[in-house]
């Protein structure tokens, strides 16, 4: 087994660095290249510049052993990839024959004429390795310069990810025998990343050197990686498993799923396993909960419907809220969420109901209650526990936070065995 194989990805376009288009290639690479054993040491971007892309793959010919470049294949003249791989490998394009073949067929099987720019798709740099691009126009090429392997692939990425799973990682499997790279993801809310680590601190320092651990904050969330490297798969998978069920005492509070689970796909589980039902009043979060919710697949078993009770007159004519509870204690109140999480679980009928009042901001906040203050409630069918969050974001963060810490303040009775006082209120 070699040493551990490191990465750089590089994709090439000035449509990427303007903005018009969104990268989704890396992060689907590097997935992929560590599904394999391949470790991603660095992303790159450079725009369509042959200065700019030579001096880019000179650099990270200095700290990667293989390089992935994606983008600038197409037949048009802003297209330069190859033109500039010529320049950087001291070549010349000629025509490929077995591309040749393989892109006539491509529009002969289409009904389409072949113009002469197409034609030209079939010319490679003289000293690449070609590999088969089924899947479009745009032939895929393997380079090997002073110890290191680059591949040039199509930026499109329906074409680059055939590519990729049916020629390029089968052979960079076989030419490295890279060492077995996988991840366990323990997915924590309701905790900062500060006050986890202090809490985990003696199980990461105790970790084998193999197994390395990442902290990634996301919005109330904090997922923990565990990642680890060697050659036996199967044992790497029991020793993380191992220190998965050694850390959970410590944190299982906050623990709410693995992996590539979310938050409210797991709230649904939770709630479909119980056979109860959930509805939500909204109002600073604008029916974003609901969106969550119901973009999980079958949420409709568990999902009845939401209130998006924006205004005042809603919460009094719709929900029923009392007047005097506004009047006295305004929308942004203990008492105003608790009413609207009750009265909502029982025009809809759920077991659950969650509410949600704020000031988002960026305007409307008061010396009192600054924007950032939220009061979330859950009513169950015995209690209702609310909750005061002072949030400092923008407005879209702090919806998307209020809309996290709800959906665990209802997981957090979901998970409970022990029956809650009827009130109950957290800060």
């Amino acid at each position: 087994m070699r040493p551990t194989i490191r990465a750089e990805i590089m994709t090439i376009g000035d449509e990427i660095l303007f903005g018009q288009i969104t990268d989704t290639n890396t992060q689907w690479i590097g997935a992929e290249l560590t599904s394999i054993g391949i470790r991603p040491v660095r992303k790159t971007s450079v725009g369509d510049n042959v200065e700019d892309i030579v001096s880019a793959l000179h650099e990270a010919s200095q700290r990667a052993d293989l390089v992935l470049i994606t983008g600038g294949l197409g037949p048009t003249k802003d297209d330069i990839t190859k033109h500039t791989l010529c320049k950087y490998f001291n070549t010349e394009l000629i025509i490929n024959e077995e591309a040749l073949e393989l892109i006539t067929g491509f529009f002969a099987k289409r009904g389409r004429a072949m113009t002469e720019l197409n034609r030209q798709q079939a010319a490679l740099p003289a000293n690449c390795t070609y590999l088969e691009n089924r899947w479009g126009t745009a032939p895929g090429m393997w380079f090997e310069k002073e110890g290191t392997v680059y591949i040039s692939m199509p930026g499109v990425p329906y074409e680059m990810k055939n590519l990729m799973e049916h020629v390029v990682l089968p052979r960079l499997k076989a030419f490295y025998n890279p060492p077995v790279i996988i991840h366990k993801m323990v997915l924590t809310v309701g905790i900062g990343e500060s006050f986890l680590a202090e809490r985990i601190e003696a199980w990461e320092d105790a970790l084998p050197s193999h197994i390395k651990l990442a902290y990634l904050p996301h919005l109330g969330q904090v997922r923990l990686r565990l990642t680890a490297t060697g050659t036996d798969q199967e044992q790497l998978e029991k020793e993380l498993t191992h220190e998965v069920e050694r850390v959970m005492p410590i944190i299982k509070d906050h623990v709410f799923g693995y992996d590539n689970e979310v938050l409210e796909q797991v709230v649904g589980k939770l709630l479909q396993d119980k056979g109860a039902t959930l509805s939500t009043a909204e109002s600073c979060t604008g029916g974003y909960i609901a969106h969550l919710l119901t973009s999980i697949p079958g949420s409709s078993r568990y999902f009845l419907g939401s209130v998006i009770s924006y205004d005042n007159a809603v919460k009094i004519r719709t929900l029923g809220v009392k007047e005097e509870t506004l009047r006295e204690n305004g929308a942004v109140s203990e008492q105003t969420v608790t009413e609207m999480a009750g009265r909502v679980r029982e025009l809809l009928g759920t077991t659950y109901g969650i509410a949600t009042s704020g000031i988002a901001g960026p305007d409307g906040g008061t010396e009192d209650k600054p924007v950032g203050t939220v009061w979330i409630a859950c009513a169950t069918p015995s209690h209702t526990i609310t909750k005061l969050l002072k949030l400092g974001g923008s407005r879209v963060q702090n919806i998307q936070l209020t809309s996290v810490y709800a959906l665990n303040l209802l997981r957090e009775q979901l998970v409970k065995t022990d029956e809650q006082p009827v009130l109950l209120h957290q800060q």
